[in-house]
């Protein structure tokens, strides 16, 4: 099997961060406060994507050192979105009504 791997030169790879920064800041920097928490639960379903660049990354590693590297990438990616959604979870149930009825 012929694998390719994509080499991005460092201007390029600065370029697109710089990009995505920029663009993140541009979006995040408009929404109001009333629609934090959805956007919350939106943005850790974009952490995703971190997830499969780290197994991405450990996929193409031939050294220990880079499988190393990329193993805890895809684990604390992991971990940041499964932690995202229980926090929006848990920010979500501080809107839901108690349940309690009040007596009149």
């Amino acid at each position: 099997m012929d694998y390719t791997t994509t080499v991005l030169s460092g201007f390029v790879a600065l370029y697109i961060f710089m990009l995505a920064a920029f663009a993140g800041f541009e979006i995040i920097g408009r929404v109001p406060a009333i629609l934090h928490t959805p956007l919350m639960s939106g943005s850790n379903f974009i952490h995703g994507i971190v997830v499969v660049g780290a197994l991405w990354a450990l996929l193409n590693a031939t050294s220990l050192p880079e499988q190393i590297i990329g193993f805890v990438g895809v684990l604390l990616g992991a971990g940041n979105a499964a932690g995202g959604y229980v926090v929006t979870e848990r920010m979500l149930q501080m809107f839901k009504p108690s349940g309690k009825k009040v007596k009149e």
